[in-house]
């Protein structure tokens, strides 16, 4: 059983997304894009398929998979991962999770389980949290306090139990004053059983923090998301001895297990934090699920997509939520979902996301709408 090729499929899809300049994702005018699916190809089957990638860093993987055999996912990993060192501007995490999500997607179809079996199950569904967009200035979007607050109600009213608000952010008015505002909105309008969540502008200083983080904890919130530059430790870990809710993280920050296990050890957040595409796919991110179970640390997932509920529903220890969105007043999420899956989970009316029994990923992928749509 051996690699024989790496395929780059480029199609083109309609967008109702757009990136202000900061690169935030708000509602906008329909536009034609481009999606990737990379495929792993096999002699003799089975393939692995996942979404994302580009074609520049598909020919370096090639240099180490091709003639490989697809099961040494451990060895595979480890090559792509060492060759970053000087190919870090082509081959980053995202594409390196990309990768490994396919070796994956293989072994899992070998054995003829899905991937989270595969992992070492401990659940077949989990809840999911509604996670919405950032802030805008459009007062029937997310435009102001009580914008967000009717926003929180409707999606409690939809079944959502809990909701992680991402609050304002530049080119926005990111005040911290504001902010505190919004938050205090929202749980007066949904009630004290509904969980809450912050994610907030990623670049305020230590004092700007805790304000914001005094005040939510009050409110009850169940953690506080990259408030300050996760590059900066001393000030995290600062942060998390001044304030009671929950610091949370780190969540971009490179390094992958290397670096969050920087943070268990120097006491820096009180909830672990990992995302398949955050640090370099589901191998990584199955060894950072489990370096926070050796230090008894709950460990929430990062990112709405089928690898990490796969590597979600192997953890014993919480993460309590699936997250789910990005969400908005003026977004229909599940109409503009990626039209080449035909299965993408959804939450049941009780806000519980079942994962997929197929073996591998599980994806059902829509060849007829990538082949009529295809680029390359």
């Amino acid at each position: 059983m051996k690699i024989t090729d790496i395929e780059t499929i480029e199609y083109s899809v309609i967008s109702r997304k757009t990136r202000d300049k900061k690169g935030h994702c708000h509602p906008g005018e329909p536009h034609k894009t481009t999606n990737t699916l990379t495929r792993i190809v096999v002699e003799n089957g089975p393939d692995g398929y996942a979404f994302g990638s580009n074609e520049a860093a598909n020919e370096v993987a090639k240099r180490h998979l091709v003639g490989e055999n697809p099961l040494y996912r451990e060895k595979l990993w480890n090559a792509l991962y060492r060759t970053q060192r000087l190919h870090l501007g082509t081959l980053n995490d995202k594409p390196l999770a990309t990768l490994d999500c396919a070796l994956w997607d293989i072994g899992g179809k070998v054995a003829e389980l899905p991937v989270y079996k595969l992992l070492g199950a401990s659940r077949d569904s989990v809840p999911t949290y509604a996670s919405t967009m950032v802030g805008d200035d459009d007062p029937d979007g997310l435009g102001t306090a009580e914008a967000y607050a009717d926003f929180a109600e409707t999606l409690v009213e939809e079944g959502f139990s809990a909701i992680k608000l991402h609050s304002w952010m530049p080119p926005f008015n990111s005040d911290p004053d504001r902010v505190v505002q919004m938050c205090s909105a929202v749980r007066e309008r949904v009630g004290p059983d509904i969980d809450l969540m912050l994610d907030s502008h990623h670049y305020y200083t230590r004092t700007e923090a805790k304000r914001i983080g005094d005040r939510i904890s009050e409110l009850e919130f169940n953690w506080f998301e990259e408030p300050m530059d996760e590059h900066s430790l001393s000030a995290y870990k600062w942060l998390t001895n001044e304030i009671d809710v929950p610091i949370i993280g780190p969540e971009t920050a490179e390094g992958k297990m290397q670096t969050r296990a920087e943070w268990v050890k120097r006491g820096i957040s009180d909830l672990g934090r990992v995302g398949v595409h955050d640090v370099g796919g589901i191998t990584p991110a199955k060894k950072t699920a489990n370096l926070y179970e050796a230090f008894c640390m709950e460990c929430e997932s990062h990112g709405n997509n089928l690898p990490n509920l796969h590597v979600l529903c192997s953890m014993m220890i919480p993460g309590r939520y699936h997250e789910y969105g990005l969400l908005h007043p003026k977004y229909d999420f599940e109409a503009n979902s990626n039209p080449a899956i035909t299965n993408l989970p959804h939450p049941d009316e009780n806000g519980m996301i079942h994962i997929p029994q197929q073996p591998g990923l599980g994806y059902d992928i829509n060849w007829d709408y990538i082949n009529e749509h295809r680029i390359n």
